[in-house]
């Protein structure tokens, strides 16, 4: 199969399963402009409609059931090959990974770099990166991936993971006036002074983490820029300055002259994935992202 039918149909055997644009793109990785572009794709090889779209419902027509049916089993087959010889290939030599990060490296991904090393005798090293430039290491090919907060729309990135997305809270001190509040509207955030990240990111993925306006548009202050969390942290602690943060690191860390509050009604949640250069895909690459994946399903089936 060419590597385009396969996404194709990897993608209808998804949908199948969901039945949903939404939820078959955020497992895939993709868009949902591009999930309905592979379906377009495959019906038209077909010369069939596989998919019944309406305003209250996603289905697969008669001629889609029967399809997926019949190429389901191909499919998986076609899968396992690939893993297999991708495992013959990994276990052939002793590699290393350079994995860049911002922040601190979570305790369940740690577990994935030790679980990537002891089945395929893979090392991963890991390189700080500076808060506001995620994705300059992995362009210049100073480090292999980065673990790095969407959206990415660089056509030279890959998105080889997506972690599931994650509630956004806004970081205060005790003191502050909103400290006090079990949650804070997205509409608040005009009278706080968002820290925001400084670096050379591209300027969409810094609007995406700090909002110039609310979605009402009245305009979010954002006086002073930070190089990392633990900058971002010392600044919120000691003044009336506030920081957008995402649930893992309320869980890790915990601060008794900080207080974390939701935020409701953002129109983006926090969201980290894998990404690397498209032209330097490596089955060391799909390994971490493959154990990254399989990390998150057993975390979402005991949560």
């Amino acid at each position: 199969m060419h590597q385009a039918n396969i996404q194709q149909i990897e993608c209808l055997i998804t949908l199948a399963e969901e039945l949903h644009f939404g939820r078959t793109a955020g497992r895939l990785g993709y868009s949902q402009s591009r999930v309905s572009q592979l379906i377009a794709e495959l019906e038209a090889r077909v010369g069939a409609r596989l998919v019944e779209r309406t305003s209250r419902r996603v289905g697969l027509t008669r001629i889609g059931e029967q399809f997926v049916r019949d190429v389901r089993p191909a499919y998986r087959s076609l899968m396992r090959t690939f893993s297999r010889a991708r495992e013959r290939a990994l276990r052939g030599a002793v590699e290393e990974l350079r994995i860049g990060f911002t922040g601190m490296v979570y305790e369940e991904i740690a577990a994935t770099f030790r679980l990537l090393q002891e089945r395929y005798g893979i090392a991963v090293h890991s390189q700080d990166l500076p808060l506001g430039s995620p994705f300059a290491a992995v362009l210049e090919g100073e480090v292999d991936a980065a673990l790095a907060e969407l959206p990415v729309h660089e056509p030279e990135l890959t998105i080889g993971f997506c972690f599931p997305p994650q509630d956004q809270f806004i970081a205060v001190s005790i003191d502050h006036p909103l400290a006090e509040q079990l949650s804070v509207g997205v509409e608040e955030l005009a009278g706080v002074d968002l820290l925001h990240r400084t670096g050379d990111a591209p300027d969409y993925w810094k609007t995406s983490r700090t909002p110039p306006v609310t979605p009402g548009g009245s305009p979010i202050q954002s006086s002073t820029g930070i190089s990392s969390i633990q900058q971002g942290i010392a600044l919120v602690s000691s003044g009336r300055q506030a920081l957008l943060v995402c649930r893992p690191l309320v869980e890790h860390h915990g601060r008794s002259d900080v207080r974390f509050v939701p935020v409701r009604g953002l129109e983006r949640s926090s969201q980290l994935a894998l990404i690397w250069r498209t032209d330097q895909s490596s089955p060391q690459l799909q390994a971490l992202a493959q154990l990254l994946g399989e990390g998150s399903a057993a975390l979402n089936l005991v949560s």
